[in-house]
């Protein structure tokens, strides 16, 4: 049977055609789509999806307007350059986000100074807190220590503790507020 004949039949579902299609067309494709890839098993993945596609799209297949391997090599040559190019836009991507991440030193040194005036100014707002208010949040925030081990560890009520974190806390965010 023809190859154009298997096709028509594919387009129809017979199994059975589409196995004959497969053999009459298979190495073809996989040579085609490993001269444009050049990776032996990208190719094969190319081949297998153009196999796939053969099999779901053979209702398009029209025997006037060429012969049943034309219409099967034009579709694994698009598939094959349709790959080439994401490859080749995955790549471009790439070299932009290098290039971005490069550009990126001179952020992460902004960011670093940046970093510095808030340490600062937090630094300087604590110290202008009363000592019984600055002392629980650095314990709590640089120590990690839970309302309860800062209170043991001052060996000062859980409430009392509490109560002067919270007005330290207000007066620390008004005094960041205010900005310098």
């Amino acid at each position: 049977m023809r190859a154009e004949e298997l096709l028509i039949r594919v387009a129809e579902g017979d199994k059975d055609a589409f196995a004959g299609v497969y053999d009459a067309f298979s190495a073809a494709v996989m040579g085609l789509v490993r001269r444009i890839l050049l990776d032996a098993a990208q190719a094969e993945e190319v081949t297998q999806d153009v196999m796939v596609e053969v099999w779901r799209t053979a209702d398009r297949y029209d025997p006037d307007r060429g012969t049943a391997k034309a219409w099967v090599l034009t579709l694994a040559h698009r598939r094959a350059v349709d790959r080439v190019r994401a490859a080749q836009a995955s790549a471009d991507r790439d070299q932009r986000a290098g290039r971005l991440l490069a550009d990126r030193e001179f952020d992460q040194v902004a960011e670093t100074v940046q970093e510095h005036d808030e340490q600062r100014r937090i630094f300087r707002c604590l110290a202008a807190l009363a000592r019984g208010q600055r002392v629980p949040l650095v314990l709590a925030f640089y120590q990690g220590l839970t309302y309860l081990e800062v209170a043991e560890a001052l060996s000062t009520p859980e409430g009392t503790v509490k109560s002067r974190m919270r007005a330290g806390l207000r007066q620390l965010r008004a005094c960041l507020e205010a900005r310098p």
